[in-house]
């Protein structure tokens, strides 16, 4: 992490986001990643999955933000997106309700990969607020200058695309509704899909039918959320 450059893909994002790299708090997370990387720290997501988000998701192409909190912090599991894990490692328990949940919603068979980058590539914007953590620590990087670099890249979708889906999904997330623009966007929010919340509202809060039926009433195409269409 000793050359902690801007690896975007896409232009529209470093436009977007030029401002925010420069700002003090975002100078003060750099030297705080390079800092804990020299002392060893073993950091994931890998440093060239970090803005995973962002470059497979082009700015211009957003349809769906789903917020999570912070990366995964077992070995193999962070990729830089939130909720999603690599081909092949097990589902962690938030995943298994969100599948659980389109099940419910859409039909189809249930989806068992963990690997979310078709949502991505379709428009799913899957940002964490915080997109970095030390291995075995939940939270360890929260309150270095993510959440403000993050928060930025909401409002800049906010004042500058409309159409768009933006699902928050328990308090934390939730806290974003003030920099979203509920006019011409469409919000919906839900207890979080962790076991300890999704009994309350999650499961059975149809938020991928929701999302399609909004999305072509805006005359985009809706996502295929699930491993395969349901059959008619």
């Amino acid at each position: 992490m000793t050359d902690f450059d801007i690896p975007f893909s896409d232009k529209d994002w470093r436009d977007a986001l030029k401002g925010e790299f420069e700002r003090p708090d975002y100078q003060r997370m750099v030297s705080f990643l390079r800092t804990e990387a020299e002392r060893g720290a073993v950091i994931y997501p890998p440093k060239d999955l970090i803005f995973n988000a962002f470059n497979l998701t082009p700015f211009s192409k957003v349809k769906v933000v789903i917020l999570g909190q912070d990366p995964y912090h077992g070995l193999g599991q962070a990729m830089g997106l939130s909720f999603s894990v690599p081909s092949g490692v097990k589902l962690p328990p938030s995943l298994k309700n969100i599948f659980a949940e389109i099940q419910n919603d859409l039909g189809g068979e249930l989806r068992g990969e963990g690997a979310l980058e078709d949502w991505a590539r379709q428009g799913v914007l899957l940002l964490n607020t915080v997109l970095t953590v030390e291995n075995g620590l939940p939270a360890s990087h929260a309150k270095k200058g993510w959440e403000a670099f993050t928060d930025g890249a909401i409002r800049q979708l906010s004042a500058q695309r409309s159409g768009i889906v933006y699902m928050l999904w328990g308090s934390h997330a939730q806290k974003k509704i003030d920099i979203i623009n509920p006019r011409d966007n469409m919000v919906l929010t839900a207890p979080h899909p962790s076991p300890l919340s999704a009994y309350r509202g999650f499961l059975g809060c149809k938020h991928f039918s929701k999302a399609n039926r909004y999305l072509e009433e805006c005359g985009a195409t809706s996502i295929c959320w699930a491993g395969k269409p349901a059959a008619h």
